[in-house]
């Protein structure tokens, strides 16, 4: 019993389908099994193929069709997702005609690029909820009318929609209110470790498919903290070793119902700050985790990894120690790296504002805050002085280091200025 449509043996084998041999699910496309070896994203593309990854995968339509040019011609196929009202959105899922236009507007894009050669699959809504509540009613009404819609004009697709975390509640309702869902993804982070252990226990419910959107380090709502709330984020080279930790021990690679995973975030995004989940700078350098993960997909590292740093002290001390500072004064910052006295190695040092109000707002288009340049005092390779700010509140230093084939390494100390 499974909670969602898949095809065992299709008599006309659509482009993409989803077909069971026993209790293994495996993606079909174009006729050959396909594992996702995937990444969250909307660029990089030539880099994620040569990485060894196959599948990007994205949240909305905007730049759909270039999306998926781009896509085709590097090689790399695309989990084209659909935005949509939040469920909780009960004034939006009671209007008929703003759900009339919802309805248009995703036929449109069905139409338009359902025989592109790049598309995978579609994603009806990112971290979607599916309450219980008997006045959701208009919001599964119009969910299920959009996923008969798409199968109905392209039934060369699956399709699927994300939770947040392995959800009980959400597969029990999807289960029962939305059947017809290809695959049911998950988007998840600190959890991943329970992830195995979640699925033995709720199989006698559910043993349908399922794929792995996001999955990553743990987000900033899932960190330590400093006394002010500022989440403390470990360097570059930290990270790279959680992702192969967390992968390696963790992701359910050897379950039947493992179709692939898409890690978070190929590409570069401000979250809390411009480093926490970007695996690439602005400038399109590589960090340490983009070649972990080509290390996870062909068992190769590249032949020139990403510089190695320990940590950042600022004035001895590290994030931890809960840094106040007064306003005005002088502060020195220093960089310990496993290798030093590489001549080639690039260092950009940087004070900001802290992203305070990120946790309150829902916005994936938060840009980095700007650089507070005039207080820096002097930076010379792995040290630099700077001047604290004249206004209370919390900031950051940064430190981002470059080589000289395309890789950079970055680490930042948070801390808090105190006006007398």
């Amino acid at each position: 019993m499974t909670a969602c449509r898949h095809a065992s043996t299709p008599s006309v084998p659509p482009k993409v389908y989803i077909g069971k041999s026993g209790d293994r699910y495996t993606i079909f496309r174009n006729g050959q099994p396909f594992l996702i070896k995937g990444a969250a994203g909307d660029r990089q593309l030539r880099a994620l193929k040569a990485a060894g990854g196959n599948t990007l995968r994205t949240w909305d339509t905007l730049q759909l069709g270039a999306l998926l040019d781009s896509a085709q011609a590097a090689g790399i196929a695309v989990i084209a997702g659909i935005s949509i009202p939040t469920s909780n959105t009960l004034d939006f899922y009671r209007d008929t005609a703003a759900v009339s236009a919802l309805y248009l507007a995703c036929e449109r894009v069905i139409e338009r690029y359902k025989t592109h050669p790049a598309l995978l699959m579609w994603c009806l809504g990112n971290e979607v909820d599916f309450p219980y509540r008997p006045r959701f009613r208009p919001f599964y009404k119009t969910f299920n009318r959009l996923v008969d819609m798409i199968h109905e004009r392209d039934p060369d697709h699956p399709v699927t929609t994300t939770l947040i975390n392995f959800n009980r509640r959400n597969i029990y309702n999807i289960r029962w209110k939305v059947p017809q869902l290809d695959v049911i993804s998950m988007n998840i982070f600190g959890d991943l470790p329970h992830l195995r252990k979640e699925l033995k226990l709720f199989s006698w419910f559910w043993s349908g498919p399922f794929l792995i959107t996001e999955w990553g380090i743990n987000g900033p709502w899932e960190t330590e903290t400093t006394a002010w709330g500022a989440p403390i984020e470990n360097t570059s080279n930290k990270k790279a070793e959680q992702y192969l930790e967390r992968y390696t021990d963790y992701m359910p690679t050897d379950d039947p119902r493992f179709l692939g995973a898409c890690v978070f975030y190929w590409g570069q995004k401000q979250e809390v700050t411009h480093t926490w989940f970007g695996l690439f700078a602005q400038n399109g350098a590589t960090s340490a985790t983009a070649q972990t993960m080509q290390y996870i997909w062909t068992g190769r590292y590249p032949a020139h990894k990403a510089p190695a740093l320990q940590y950042m002290l600022l004035d001895g001390k590290g994030a931890r120690d809960n840094l106040l500072l007064s306003p005005g004064t002088v502060h020195s910052a220093n960089l310990l790296l496993e290798s030093p006295g590489s001549d080639a190695l690039r260092f950009q040092w940087e004070v900001l504002p802290e992203d305070w109000f990120i946790r309150f707002l829902n916005d994936l288009n938060k840009v980095k805050p700007p650089v507070l340049d005039s207080l820096l005092l002097s930076h010379e390779g792995t040290g630099a002085r700077f001047r604290a700010p004249s206004r209370e509140g919390p900031y950051r230093i940064f430190v981002t280091v470059y080589d000289a084939y395309g890789n950079f390494a970055s680490t930042n100390t948070p801390f808090y200025v105190v006006a007398p």
